[in-house]
């Protein structure tokens, strides 16, 4: 039996039972013994075939001879592919046995072939229940702040808004049903007279196929069983679209086709294809409208009204014909509505180019705290925290700095343009009738024929010579009023659609240089940097522009490898206002924000010194930055001896330039005794802290643990940072505020206030805050000086500049900077040699404080003391370099006893017997006459190897001259290009002349001055 005509007879067996007995419909047979029972099935499904016809006064008989008088127009080579090969003689017979009740005795048919067939197709069938229930996907529109729109986040081919049928008028769903299924309200989901006639006019008339599918056959398809072109998938529809429809009444079943049908222009769903199309949600549709898009689910693109608007027309006239005949419309109001204007909505090109990380995660904590499927499973309103605007620039930020920082270290590479526009251009060209001068002209411009200018085989980059002077003519000619070329660029989808440098197209590459066209249609000269050489015409490319007089000048921007990212944490709230998990997310959907964890570095020091702070000490504490070992931990494993990042020590120096410094011996030192009598117990307190700030969910108990060698998540870094910059409140970072559904609250953002962190007094964090102040103003983050009235934090750079980091805070936000490579491969690359936290990421940092001060985040003053805090603090000037009371031009933040005395811990760590000991003069332990046995003066050996001690290059108070000292340092000095105030150690905001000693105002005494006084000018201090 011809294979073709096996699969006739399974469709045909299928269509028998749903029409004749659908209560018992039957998914398998027997191919030994149920032969005599599928021919019953066959016959009886002919007959009821027939009445169907006889009631429309048709005769199935001459429909059937009719199509069959010509056989090579079903076997022939013009018959559609699926009929290849058929037989018309057994058709026409096969015909005769089971409609006519003849018994030929030449009989084609083979039941065991056509059961054997239908019951594979039958395996594994869907079950109509599953519909029953149905949640389409659906896109969710995602606000920002401000409640303006920020992102739509859908499922491939999903770009819908569900909407109950109740909202779709009924003219609206009489238009589409007149179209689609007219006898939708009376079929129980399969029409039979449609299938019979569909599969005769294809017989008839082979080309475009006729349909013959319901709306019920429609859902199943494209919900359920897919829209395979098969005999399959066929059989399968029609047998769950007649189970559907004795589960779900007419308008559910409508309702899912409306909201399920593909209408162009992306919009899937009426509400979408509304909206996409005329800017007005369904129930606005007026008829005309109505009819426009019931006529294109038959096929979105032949009929689409921006490609084909005429066939859009005459489609929209045979839909309101169908509503007039049905008599929903009367004659006039088709009439009016075919001369109507088809009244679109311009076609938004505008795409989103921003925002993808941070969509990601809101998405996630849909799931994990809205406790939604996703923000997909239906059509959801979700309000975001983010500020849009800022979202976008630090994207911008980080993006440049990455670039600058390859730029700079020769790691630069150009792996090929972003993309060719050579064939859209020769497209556009091609479609678009040239105007006659034009093509007279152009012989004269290139030197080349006419066909010449642009050869399909010469491919997607046009060769040197004469052919690539006539394309790039060729493209420069305007079309629709604009050159071919800045057409292809305005419609080019670059890989990188959130990278925010400019795209440009290369026009000319000479030995004049290269000129590039932009896309507002002028055009630049490129400096091609590292790609000289490599770019050929109509490469796009992404190019920094430099505007002047004149045309603008462009640089290239070429991807760089190495990887970062970017947080903006409200400190109050723990709203995230802006997140830049990587470089792109076209090149990697990882969000290092929030799904990775790197070595903080330094940036963990905070911890060490909030502990030690805690414990008593103060500010001015002295700590010896010299080498140290500690004990191992239990008394097992091994003792521990840390390095300075620039090597040796710089002797005696306070806890506050420690940390301004960033010196790993004075963090290490802290360790022994100055948190605890034990080290080991030091680090458990360190720890605690880091539990409880919610840094860690575990803490790794080893002493690097102090210097940032446990990864951490940048989220969790940014909460603590966010904490002490509210003395010590901590709140919990989250972006997702509000989802609403139709209208009705879903999930609400319940208003938490931070959570304290109780390991720490709030003295403890605002004198921590205080001394990350002075990190930005003359310390490792000294690129930040010109901000540092605003802001403070902390540089980091793990071991063998794998990471580098900056975490910093305003009073009204937190900003934390990541750069470095990924090791998803387990392979740790190295940033370079002095590629340090505040070297690359200190910059993009300072670029995002600016940008969240340019989009509504006030900039004020480092905020002082809080009225709980402020009794229990007094300030006082103290000498800046070995942190003595009672003189210099820095004020100092003291904590007071319970009797209101400032507690002094200046030599708890470095006893004054063993400074003076360190002095290489020294003899009996005589103190030179000081006062205190502190004002000593001779050169400590901070290497202790009987040399001075070499200037410390981060130390704006090392051996340099009083007048450099106090003029504004430039870029030269720092190099990082901000320069340093001019006054570092400038009066925190509101201070008073609270005397330690428990007297206000009091009388300074005279100074004295020693000649033999230790704290002079020397290195370190």
């Amino acid at each position: 039996m011809n294979i073709i005509l096996i699969k006739l007879f399974a469709t045909a067996l299928t269509l028998s039972q749903v029409t004749t007995r659908p209560d018992s419909l039957r998914t398998q047979f027997d191919p030994a013994k149920d032969g005599p029972e599928v021919i019953r099935i066959l016959r009886d499904g002919c007959a009821h075939m027939r009445k169907a016809f006889d009631i429309e006064d048709i005769n199935l008989d001459d429909l059937i001879s009719t199509a069959m008088e010509d056989p090579s127009t079903v076997a022939g080579p013009s018959a559609p592919k699926i009929l290849h090969g058929l037989d018309i003689n057994e058709l026409n017979t096969s015909y005769k046995q089971f409609c006519k009740g003849e018994d030929p005795p030449n009989s084609p048919f083979d039941a065991k072939a056509v059961i054997q067939f239908y019951d594979n197709a039958t395996k594994d069938l869907p079950a109509a229940e599953t519909l029953r229930d149905k949640a389409l996907p659906g896109m969710s529109r995602i606000l920002d702040a401000s409640g303006k729109p920020f992102a739509e986040t859908f499922e491939p081919n999903a770009r819908r808004l569900v909407v109950p049928i109740t909202a779709v008028p009924t003219l609206v769903q009489k238009a589409f049903i007149a179209a689609e299924d007219k006898r939708f309200e009376s079929h129980h989901g399969i029409d039979e007279r449609g299938v019979i006639r569909a599969f005769i006019a294809n017989l008839a008339s082979p080309g475009r196929p006729a349909g013959g599918s319901t709306i019920t056959q429609q859902v199943v398809k494209n919900l359920s069983v897919g829209d395979d072109v098969t005999y399959e998938r066929k059989i399968r529809e029609m047998i769950v679209a007649a189970r559907l429809e004795k589960l779900l009444p007419k308008p559910q079943i409508l309702g899912l086709y409306l909201n399920g049908i593909y209408l162009g222009r992306g919009a899937y769903g009426i509400e979408m294809a509304a909206q996409s199309y005329f800017g007005k949600p369904v129930g606005a549709l007026t008829l005309p409208e109505a009819a426009l898009l019931a006529g294109m689910p038959k096929g979105p693109n032949f009929y689409s009204p921006d490609k084909y608007p005429e066939r859009a027309r005459e489609r929209r006239s045979y839909v309101l014909a169908r509503l007039k005949e049905e008599g929903v419309i009367t004659d006039a109001e088709m009439a009016k509505a075919n001369t109507a204007d088809l009244g679109l909505k311009p076609v938004e090109i505008a795409r989103r180019d921003s925002g993808f990380y941070l969509v990601d995660y809101l998405s996630r904590e849909a799931r994990t705290v809205a406790g939604l499927e996703s923000l997909t499973s239906a059509s959801f309103t979700v309000k975001a925290t983010v500020n849009a605007p800022l979202q976008r620039a630090v994207e911008t930020a980080l993006q440049d700095g990455l670039a600058t920082y390859e730029r700079g270290t020769g790691r630069q590479t150009f792996a090929g343009p972003e993309l060719n526009l050579a064939d859209s251009i020769r497209r556009i060209e091609a479609a678009a009738p040239a105007p006659e001068a034009s093509a007279q002209a152009l012989p004269a411009v290139t030197g080349a024929k006419p066909e010449a200018a642009i050869k399909p085989e010469q491919g997607t980059k046009p060769q040197k010579g004469k052919p690539a002077r006539a394309a790039k003519a060729a493209a420069s000619l305007p079309v629709a009023g604009k050159p071919a070329w800045q057409r292809a660029l305005e419609s080019a989808r670059p890989v990188l659609y959130d990278v925010h440098w400019p795209l440009a197209v290369v026009l000319e590459n000479g030995r004049a240089g290269v000129k590039v066209g932009l896309e507002d249609g002028r055009i630049a000269t490129l400096d091609p940097g590292i790609a000289r050489g490599k770019l050929q015409l109509f490469d796009v490319v992404r190019v920094k522009l430099t505007e002047g007089r004149g045309a603008p000048r462009a640089q290239i921007r070429v991807r760089p490898g190495v990887q970062g990212a970017a947080l903006v944490l409200e400190n109050k709230s723990g709203r995230i206002l802006a997140m830049a998990g990587g470089f792109s997310y076209p090149l990697s959907q990882l969000n290092r924000v929030t799904q990775a964890v790197r070595q903080p570095g330094s940036t963990l020091k905070p911890l060490t010194y909030l502990a030690a702070l805690n414990s008593g000490l103060q500010p001015n504490t002295l700590v010896l930055d010299s080498p140290v070992t500690l004990p191992p931990i239990g008394g097992a494993g091994d003792s521990w001896s840390p390095k300075n990042y620039e090597g040796g020590g710089s002797g005696p120096t306070t806890l506050r330039r420690g940390l301004e410094f960033s010196k790993n011996l004075v963090t290490a030192r802290l360790l022994q005794g100055g948190i605890a009598p034990k080290a080991p117990d030091s680090l458990k307190r360190v720890c605690d802290i880091a539990l409880e700030a919610q840094i860690y969910a575990e803490c790794e108990r080893y002493y690097p643990f102090v210097l940032g060698a446990q990864p951490v998540r940048m989220l969790d870094l940014a909460g603590f940072y966010a904490a002490v910059a509210n003395e010590g409140l901590r709140p919990t970072p989250y972006a997702l505020e509000s989802v609403e559904k139709d209208g009705k609250p879903v999930f609400t953002h319940s208003d938490r206030e931070p959570v304290r962190i109780g390991s720490a007094d709030r003295v403890s964090f605002y004198q921590l805050k205080t001394m990350l102040q002075g990190v930005t103003q003359h310390g490792t983050a000294a690129a930040l000086s010109k901000f540092s009235n605003s802001v403070a934090g902390k540089t980091g750079t793990s071991e063998n500049e794998n990471d580098a980091w900056f975490a910093g805070f305003s009073n009204e936000i937190t900003v934390v900077v990541w750069v470095g490579y990924d090791n998803a491969d387990g392979i740790r690359r190295t940033l370079g040699r002095g590629q340090t936290g505040g070297h690359v990421s200190v910059p993009i940092a300072g670029a995002i404080f600016q940008a969240a001060w340019a989009n509504g985040i006030p900039r004020t003053p480092l905020r002082g003391p809080s009225p709980e805090t402020r009794p229990l603090i007094a300030d006082v000037s103290v000498d800046p370099r070995s942190g003595t009371p009672g003189g210099g031009s820095f004020v100092e933040h003291f904590r007071l006893g319970g009797n209101g005395q400032m507690t002094d811990t200046r030599y708890k760590l470095l006893p004054r017997e063993t400074l003076y000991a360190m002095r290489p003069d020294s003899e009996d332990g005589d103190l030179a006459g000081s006062e205190d046995g502190a004002d000593v003066r001779g050169d400590f050996l901070g290497n202790m190897t009987g040399e001075r001690a070499q200037p410390d290059l981060l130390d704006p108070f090392g051996d340099r001259p009083a007048q450099q000292r106090n003029r504004r340092a430039g870029a030269d000095t720092y190099g990082y290009g901000y320069g340093a105030p001019e006054d570092p150690y400038r009066p925190w905001p509101g201070q008073t002349n609270r005397s330690p000693f428990g007297e206000d105002d009091a009388p300074r005494r005279p100074r004295r001055r020693d000649p033999d006084y230790l704290f002079g000018d020397d290195p370190g201090f």
